[in-house]
């Protein structure tokens, strides 16, 4: 299972270097780890590591494309500091990316930058929003057709205290154990989820079968102990790497981290056979999304 974590020596964000194996190890679902790539805080940003910087009943800090901070607390100084730390991170995660993975150039689109100053073993959710429970990443309101998800992370604990997660096996692995019990995929049911704007569009049998292996993952509570799985300390100081739709993945504890995600288009992988969506399409035996997909009743 160590297998799943690739450690590589890169200690500048914006000197990384890229080679076909790290490419392809990212597009097998595995996690690159950089132990000494840290995201180095300015002595003023020190006093933004505070759990109430985070707006009450939100998740996540988050900083959008547009320059907009959400879900911050603090004073509007402190709000202003923080988006800057984070926009900085922003600007290092993008150099990180396009040096390692150069294939990707010109392809991603850029989604709104995230700050997490929340302790993760004091969050309340339920079994199917816990990530605290091996899952791959789906989202319910937003179907995306097989566009991936690519995320930078890195842990700014000044404590020194390290982000731990629990890495699982591969993804044809994991959808061969579970596709047999998920539920058929019915077009007229996504047809009243998009009509009562449930979800922002029409949800494809590619989207469906995701969110099924991201439930039926979290719902079994054997897989939860037994399944193939590394517990993996991301060190304060450290940054890693990883598709989060394909790395299957759990977060166990820790406090602080900034992440960014970028969103790669379906089929622009360097291998795109090795997509979720291709492993999908292809244990199902049927085109998963576009026309002729899914099954019409």
């Amino acid at each position: 299972m160590s297998a799943q974590i690739i450690e590589l020596e890169l200690d500048d964000w914006a000197r990384a270097h890229s080679r076909p194996e790290w490419t392809a190890a990212v597009e097998a679902g595995k996690v690159l780890y950089f132990p000494r790539l840290g995201f180095q805080l300015r002595d003023e940003e020190q006093a933004l590591l505070r759990e109430d910087m985070l707006a009450a009943g939100t998740r996540n800090v988050s900083l959008g494309a547009d320059g907009v901070l959400k879900g911050a607390g603090g004073s509007a100084a402190e709000q202003q500091a923080l988006a800057a730390m984070v926009g900085r991170f922003r600007q290092q995660a993008l150099r990180l990316v396009d040096g390692l993975l150069p294939a990707y150039r010109g392809l991603l689109r850029v989604a709104p930058t995230s700050f997490r100053p929340r302790q993760v073993e004091t969050r309340a959710q339920s079994v199917r929003a816990d990530d605290q429970r091996l899952h791959v990443d789906a989202f319910p309101s937003r179907p995306n057709y097989g566009e991936r998800i690519l995320r930078v992370f890195a842990n700014i604990n000044p404590h020194g205290v390290p982000r731990v997660w629990r890495v699982g096996e591969d993804f044809e692995t994991v959808a061969r154990q579970f596709l047999p019990r998920a539920k058929p995929y019915r077009l007229w049911q996504a047809r009243v989820l998009n009509a009562l704007h449930v979800t922002k569009s029409l949800r494809s049998e590619y989207d469906h079968l995701m969110l099924q292996l991201h439930d039926l993952m979290k719902l079994d509570e054997h897989y939860q102990r037994s399944g193939g799985q590394v517990s993996m300390p991301f060190a304060a100081g450290s940054a890693w790497v990883c598709f989060s739709d394909q790395a299957t993945h759990a977060v166990m504890s820790g406090q602080f981290m900034v992440e960014q995600t970028l969103h790669l288009p379906p089929g622009r992988e360097a291998n795109p056979q090795a997509s979720p969506l291709a492993i999908l399409t292809r244990l199902r035996g049927r085109p998963l999304v576009g026309v002729g997909a899914g099954t019409p009743r």
